[in-house]
Protein backbone atom coordinates (compact mmCIF):
# COMPACT_ATOMS: atom_id res chain seq x y z
CA UNK A 1 0.00 0.00 0.00
CA UNK A 2 1.51 3.65 -0.80
CA UNK A 3 1.76 5.95 1.31
CA UNK A 4 -0.59 8.50 -0.23
CA UNK A 5 -3.28 5.52 0.03
CA UNK A 6 -1.96 5.31 3.87
CA UNK A 7 -2.68 8.66 4.28
CA UNK A 8 -5.97 9.09 2.62
CA UNK A 9 -7.15 6.42 4.11
CA UNK A 10 -6.08 8.18 7.86
CA UNK A 11 -7.85 11.48 6.52
CA UNK A 12 -11.06 9.28 5.15
CA UNK A 13 -11.43 7.36 8.48
CA UNK A 14 -11.45 10.10 10.76
CA UNK A 15 -14.44 11.48 8.99
CA UNK A 16 -15.98 7.94 9.44
CA UNK A 17 -15.19 8.33 13.25
CA UNK A 18 -16.45 11.70 13.48
CA UNK A 19 -19.36 10.24 11.37
CA UNK A 20 -20.46 7.49 13.99
CA UNK A 21 -19.73 9.61 17.09
CA UNK A 22 -22.39 11.74 15.72
CA UNK A 23 -24.41 8.38 15.82
CA UNK A 24 -23.59 7.44 19.07
CA UNK A 25 -21.00 4.75 18.35
CA UNK A 26 -17.57 4.80 18.83
CA UNK A 27 -15.04 4.39 16.14
CA UNK A 28 -11.34 3.97 15.72
CA UNK A 29 -8.09 3.69 13.25
CA UNK A 30 -5.51 1.02 13.07
CA UNK A 31 -2.90 1.77 10.57
CA UNK A 32 -1.96 -1.96 10.59
CA UNK A 33 -3.68 -5.57 11.00
CA UNK A 34 -1.99 -6.15 14.02
CA UNK A 35 -2.17 -2.64 15.43
CA UNK A 36 -6.20 -3.59 15.04
CA UNK A 37 -5.85 -7.04 16.43
CA UNK A 38 -4.34 -5.34 19.75
CA UNK A 39 -7.06 -2.50 19.88
CA UNK A 40 -9.84 -5.07 19.30
CA UNK A 41 -8.43 -7.21 22.19
CA UNK A 42 -8.19 -4.59 24.27
CA UNK A 43 -11.55 -3.74 24.07
CA UNK A 44 -12.83 -7.31 25.29
CA UNK A 45 -11.98 -8.09 28.86
CA UNK A 46 -10.94 -11.47 29.44
CA UNK A 47 -13.41 -13.83 30.37
CA UNK A 48 -15.97 -12.38 28.30
CA UNK A 49 -19.05 -14.09 26.32
CA UNK A 50 -17.95 -13.90 22.47
CA UNK A 51 -19.48 -14.64 19.52
CA UNK A 52 -19.70 -13.55 15.94
CA UNK A 53 -20.97 -14.61 12.57
CA UNK A 54 -18.94 -15.26 8.83
CA UNK A 55 -16.30 -12.67 10.06
CA UNK A 56 -13.54 -12.97 7.49
CA UNK A 57 -12.26 -9.61 8.45
CA UNK A 58 -11.87 -10.88 12.34
CA UNK A 59 -10.20 -13.66 10.76
CA UNK A 60 -7.94 -11.72 8.84
CA UNK A 61 -6.41 -9.92 11.53
CA UNK A 62 -5.85 -12.58 13.78
CA UNK A 63 -8.53 -11.61 16.15
CA UNK A 64 -10.81 -15.52 15.60
CA UNK A 65 -7.66 -17.61 16.90
CA UNK A 66 -6.54 -14.88 19.78
CA UNK A 67 -9.81 -15.40 21.19
CA UNK A 68 -9.92 -19.36 20.52
CA UNK A 69 -6.61 -18.90 22.29
CA UNK A 70 -7.17 -16.58 24.98
CA UNK A 71 -9.10 -16.37 28.59
CA UNK A 72 -12.64 -16.06 26.65
CA UNK A 73 -15.84 -17.67 26.66
CA UNK A 74 -15.89 -18.11 22.72
CA UNK A 75 -18.89 -19.42 21.64
CA UNK A 76 -17.97 -21.07 18.30
CA UNK A 77 -20.93 -22.22 16.30
CA UNK A 78 -18.30 -24.76 14.06
CA UNK A 79 -18.11 -26.51 17.36
CA UNK A 80 -21.64 -26.84 17.52
CA UNK A 81 -23.85 -29.73 16.56
CA UNK A 82 -26.61 -27.69 16.65
CA UNK A 83 -25.99 -24.48 14.82
CA UNK A 84 -29.52 -22.92 16.12
CA UNK A 85 -28.36 -23.17 19.70
CA UNK A 86 -25.23 -21.47 18.99
CA UNK A 87 -27.22 -18.63 17.30
CA UNK A 88 -29.21 -18.13 19.30
CA UNK A 89 -26.58 -18.18 21.93
CA UNK A 90 -24.97 -14.49 20.55
CA UNK A 91 -28.38 -12.35 21.87
CA UNK A 92 -26.83 -13.40 25.46
CA UNK A 93 -23.33 -12.80 24.94
CA UNK A 94 -21.21 -9.86 26.01
CA UNK A 95 -19.69 -9.59 22.38
CA UNK A 96 -20.55 -9.71 19.36
CA UNK A 97 -17.91 -9.64 16.10
CA UNK A 98 -18.74 -8.84 12.81
CA UNK A 99 -17.77 -7.01 9.89
CA UNK A 100 -19.68 -4.77 7.58
CA UNK A 101 -20.71 -4.87 4.07
CA UNK A 102 -20.34 -1.58 3.26
CA UNK A 103 -20.09 1.85 5.61
CA UNK A 104 -20.80 5.58 4.35
CA UNK A 105 -18.36 8.26 4.92
CA UNK A 106 -20.73 9.93 7.71
CA UNK A 107 -20.98 6.53 9.64
CA UNK A 108 -23.96 4.77 7.87
CA UNK A 109 -23.43 1.12 8.63
CA UNK A 110 -24.90 -1.24 5.86
CA UNK A 111 -25.56 -5.23 6.22
CA UNK A 112 -27.00 -7.94 4.11
CA UNK A 113 -27.91 -11.35 5.65
CA UNK A 114 -29.31 -14.86 4.63
CA UNK A 115 -30.11 -16.40 7.47
CA UNK A 116 -30.56 -13.06 9.38
CA UNK A 117 -28.43 -14.28 12.37
CA UNK A 118 -26.00 -11.33 11.88
CA UNK A 119 -27.84 -8.76 11.26
CA UNK A 120 -30.10 -9.52 14.36
CA UNK A 121 -27.39 -9.20 16.87
CA UNK A 122 -25.97 -6.33 15.30
CA UNK A 123 -29.60 -4.52 15.99
CA UNK A 124 -30.46 -6.50 19.37
CA UNK A 125 -29.27 -8.68 22.10
CA UNK A 126 -25.18 -9.17 22.50
CA UNK A 127 -24.68 -6.19 25.27
CA UNK A 128 -21.59 -4.97 22.69
CA UNK A 129 -20.80 -4.85 19.15
CA UNK A 130 -17.67 -4.94 18.12
CA UNK A 131 -17.33 -4.20 14.13
CA UNK A 132 -13.84 -4.62 12.16
CA UNK A 133 -14.11 -3.58 8.86
CA UNK A 134 -11.16 -2.45 6.18
CA UNK A 135 -10.73 0.93 4.52
CA UNK A 136 -12.22 -0.84 1.26
CA UNK A 137 -15.53 -1.03 2.58
CA UNK A 138 -16.28 3.10 2.70
CA UNK A 139 -18.41 4.35 0.23
CA UNK A 140 -19.61 7.88 -0.59
CA UNK A 141 -23.17 7.40 1.15
CA UNK A 142 -25.96 5.07 1.73
CA UNK A 143 -26.99 4.51 -2.17
CA UNK A 144 -23.29 3.68 -2.93
CA UNK A 145 -22.91 1.29 0.54
CA UNK A 146 -25.95 -0.20 -0.35
CA UNK A 147 -24.80 -1.00 -4.12
CA UNK A 148 -21.32 -2.32 -2.93
CA UNK A 149 -23.38 -4.77 -0.19
CA UNK A 150 -25.65 -6.02 -3.02
CA UNK A 151 -22.86 -6.31 -6.39
CA UNK A 152 -19.79 -6.96 -4.60
CA UNK A 153 -20.51 -8.50 -1.12
CA UNK A 154 -23.56 -10.26 -1.86
CA UNK A 155 -21.93 -12.30 -5.35
CA UNK A 156 -18.66 -13.53 -3.26
CA UNK A 157 -19.98 -14.60 -0.39
CA UNK A 158 -22.54 -16.50 -2.65
CA UNK A 159 -19.47 -17.86 -4.58
CA UNK A 160 -17.77 -18.16 -1.16
CA UNK A 161 -20.59 -20.57 -0.10
CA UNK A 162 -21.48 -22.55 -3.19
CA UNK A 163 -24.43 -20.75 -3.65
CA UNK A 164 -26.71 -21.36 -6.80
CA UNK A 165 -27.32 -17.86 -7.61
CA UNK A 166 -27.70 -15.38 -10.39
CA UNK A 167 -24.93 -13.46 -8.89
CA UNK A 168 -22.69 -16.16 -8.20
CA UNK A 169 -23.14 -16.70 -11.96
CA UNK A 170 -22.71 -13.30 -13.21
CA UNK A 171 -21.31 -11.20 -10.39
CA UNK A 172 -23.56 -8.84 -10.06
CA UNK A 173 -26.63 -8.76 -8.40
CA UNK A 174 -29.83 -9.76 -9.97
CA UNK A 175 -32.38 -8.37 -7.70
CA UNK A 176 -33.36 -12.50 -7.80
CA UNK A 177 -35.57 -14.51 -5.52
CA UNK A 178 -33.63 -17.71 -5.48
CA UNK A 179 -33.58 -19.86 -2.84
CA UNK A 180 -30.17 -19.70 -2.25
CA UNK A 181 -30.41 -15.72 -2.20
CA UNK A 182 -28.20 -14.31 0.78
CA UNK A 183 -30.17 -10.98 0.44
CA UNK A 184 -33.37 -12.06 2.59
CA UNK A 185 -32.31 -8.78 5.27
CA UNK A 186 -30.67 -5.36 4.65
CA UNK A 187 -29.71 -3.32 7.97
CA UNK A 188 -28.62 -0.02 8.17
CA UNK A 189 -27.77 1.54 11.20
CA UNK A 190 -28.17 4.74 10.93
CA UNK A 191 -28.25 5.51 15.06
CA UNK A 192 -27.52 3.56 18.04
CA UNK A 193 -29.97 4.50 21.05
CA UNK A 194 -27.37 2.83 23.45
CA UNK A 195 -24.35 4.17 24.38
CA UNK A 196 -20.85 2.50 24.01
CA UNK A 197 -22.61 -0.37 22.55
CA UNK A 198 -21.66 -0.36 18.87
CA UNK A 199 -17.52 -0.25 18.20
CA UNK A 200 -15.71 -0.05 15.04
CA UNK A 201 -12.55 -0.63 14.11
CA UNK A 202 -11.78 1.25 10.50
CA UNK A 203 -8.05 -1.01 9.89
CA UNK A 204 -5.74 0.70 6.73
CA UNK A 205 -5.83 -2.46 4.16
CA UNK A 206 -8.46 -4.28 2.25
CA UNK A 207 -10.06 -6.72 3.98
CA UNK A 208 -12.86 -9.44 3.38
CA UNK A 209 -15.75 -8.66 0.63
Amino acid sequence: MTDMITKRNALLAQRVIRGLKSRNMTGYYAATREEALKLALSLIPEGSSVTMGGCMSAREIGLTDALKAGSYNFIDRDNYADKRAAMLAAYDADFFISSANAMTEDGVIVNIDGNSNRVSAIAQGPRKVLIIAGMNKVCRDTDSALKRARNVAAPINAQRFGLSTPCSRTGSCMDCKSPDTICCQFLITRYSRHQDRIHVILVNDSLGY
